[in-house]
């Protein structure tokens, strides 16, 4: 509990000083020629002629307290301004199911490197995109990890129906359009890809530019290890995937001119380790600048405590006019 005007509290540190002052003033008396009659009186009822006073006492504790205004709050609302924007692009061709970061492949692992972010960032508005041979808006921008959460563990390969392959441009393209309007300064893109751009009608180069001048920072990063590894080539008549080794081929060049354009820049996650670093990085670069205002409804409570006055009052009035009975 608090109070609107605590000041106030302090005059109840002037209610002993007035319980002392009144005990100590001299009371009006009657003169009686013999005292005797009075003896049987039973000391240990004579508080009762304290009573009154520390009725009246209670009152003036009780209104004091009811003007200082005792508040319950009922709901805090927080209002985050100036977060950066960012998107995740997460590439889910069939290469990502390469097994070259044992024992999860390559969309695993991004899957769960992505959340560790998003975890780690609660004051950001976030949106993914995820592409294959075309680009795919999985979550608008939105300040609702939950569900962004939710989505990002959902992830498969080619998913909602995208043909195998790697469009980088588009899906560059669709990211800083679901940024260009985005409130706030920062914008960020976040684009992870195992493979070189094969697919999709706009440039990477020309999709950097476009979203350098709309003041977009594109991170990109090169997911798989160097050399060679066990990638998906079809499916068997069972169903099941098969594998082959094959050459890792990331075009490194490219998502480094990509970085550049923007002014970001372009890791490469050679393992799960890797890839927690290079998150880890992006997130020490962008560094939220939030300002955060908070409202607080109280509700205050000063009807009880005038009540109460009212109630030792009374009792007070009634104490004095029937056990206590003040002779003139």
């Amino acid at each position: 509990m608090t109070f609107a005007r605590p000041m106030l509290l302090l005059l109840l540190a002037l209610l002993p000083l007035w319980w002392w002052h009144t005990i100590r003033s001299p009371k009006p008396a009657a003169r009686y020629s013999d005292v005797r009659q009075l003896s049987g009186i039973d000391a240990g009822r004579r508080w009762l002629g304290r009573l009154p006073l520390a009725l009246r006492s209670l009152a003036l504790a009780s209104w004091i307290i009811a003007a200082a205004g005792p508040e319950i709050d009922l709901a805090e609302t927080k209002v985050t301004t100036e977060g950066i924007a960012i998107v995740l692009a997460v590439d889910v061709s069939s290469s990502m199911l390469a097994e070259d970061f044992a024992p999860s492949n390559r969309l695993d692992v991004a899957k769960a490197q992505s959340i560790e972010f998003i975890s780690a960032r609660p004051d950001d508005r976030v949106g993914l995109v995820v592409f294959a041979a075309e680009a795919l808006t999985r979550i608008p921008i939105t300040v609702d990890h939950a569900v962004l959460l939710e989505s990002v563990s959902g992830l498969t390969v080619q998913m909602g129906g995208l043909e195998d392959g790697t469009a980088i441009g588009t899906a560059l393209a669709t990211a800083a359009n679901r940024l260009r309007k985005a409130p706030g300064t920062s914008k960020v893109i976040v684009l992870m890809t195992d493979g070189e751009n094969n697919r999709g009608r706009i440039d990477p180069r020309t999709a950097a530019e476009a979203a350098a001048s709309l003041g977009i920072k594109v991170y990109t990063v090169g997911v798989g290890t160097e050399g060679e590894a066990r990638m998906p080539i079809g499916r068997a008549a069972s169903g099941a995937l098969r594998y082959q080794t094959l050459p890792v081929k990331i075009d490194e060049t490219l998502l480094r001119e990509v970085a550049q354009t923007t002014g970001g820049r372009y890791f490469r996650a050679t393992d799960a380790d890797a890839l927690n670093r290079v998150f880890q990085q992006i997130d020490q670069l962008e560094k939220s600048e939030i300002t955060v205002t908070s409202y607080t409804q109280v509700d205050e409570q000063y009807q009880i405590p005038i009540l109460l006055g009212l109630a030792f009052l009374a009792f007070e009035l009634v104490v004095a006019s029937t056990v206590v009975v003040r002779v003139p």
